[in-house]
């Protein structure tokens, strides 16, 4: 069974893996024995994502690359597949949120996040589902959110390109699937990284920050996730073993799409 598992031989390209929840996808999909490739935006990003993959022990692949623009990616997905192989797995990680009021974003705002999280993934996807079709089959995983079901105050861009998103998988399993292509999503749940860090802080009462209580009220596991956490179910949806998953969205929330809460 633990064969089922196995990324050996296996090229995977993670967008924004220079840190966080894309780092750690590829630290887990590195140690299943995947080869690394990764991009970011700016060269100085790139450098220190492969000094941190370094230091993991993992020989990883960066490339500068702008997700939303459409010729770059193409010629990263040429470059990509001359210098280290053909892409086996997609992970479409890189995203931005714009915490703002509905009524105070500027559509400008509210574009740029759909552009990156949402079209960025259309973009990538269409340039390697070509070759994906060509080596007979491959594995694409967007990174969807709760707010792929959930509404919240501040985040409208956000939630309409991760509700897009959510279906935009759907669609690529709906469209690729007779090519042995399997297209899925992870939702994570609340993970705690360096930017969450401040909502998580002790109070100077001694009490806990009032979005950490609310969190761990919500999450039947009383705790925030860890980026590691979602370094298992992302190397099963990448493998053998999810072959006949399909347009599946994987939410690694500790439970809190199924929990009504905590009465107060």
């Amino acid at each position: 069974m633990k064969n089922q598992f196995d990324l050996t031989g296996k090229v995977a390209l993670i967008t924004g893996a220079s840190y966080g929840i894309g780092f750690a996808i590829a630290k887990a999909m590195a140690g299943a024995g995947a080869t690394i490739v990764f991009n970011d935006i700016k060269q100085e990003l790139v450098d220190k994502g492969l000094a941190s993959y370094k230091e993991a022990g993992i020989e990883a692949h960066g490339y500068v690359c702008d997700v939303t623009d459409e010729e770059a990616v193409g010629n990263l997905i040429k470059t990509v597949t001359a210098e280290v192989g053909h892409i086996n797995i997609l992970v479409n990680n890189a995203g931005i949120i714009k915490r703002i009021p509905m009524c105070e974003m500027s559509a400008a705002q509210f574009r740029q996040v759909i552009d990156v999280d949402l079209n960025a993934p259309f973009i990538v996807a269409k340039a390697v589902i070509p070759d994906m079709i060509e080596q007979g089959g491959g594995k694409i995983i967007n990174i969807c959110s709760m707010m792929s079901e959930l509404g919240r105050e501040t985040v409208s861009a956000y939630a309409a390109a991760k509700g897009g998103l959510k279906m935009l998988t759907k669609n690529i399993a709906s469209e690729y699937g007779q090519y042995n292509i399997q297209c899925n999503g992870i939702g994570p749940g609340y993970i705690a990284t360096p930017q969450t860090a401040p909502l998580r802080e002790v109070q100077p009462d001694g009490s806990k920050h009032p979005f950490d209580q609310f969190i761990l009220a919500k999450t039947p596991a009383n705790r925030w996730g860890e980026a590691e956490d979602l370094g298992g179910p992302a190397v099963f949806l990448a493998s053998a073993a999810s072959d006949f998953v399909n347009g599946h969205i994987l939410y690694v929330d500790g439970g809190i799409l199924a929990y009504i809460g905590k009465q107060p």
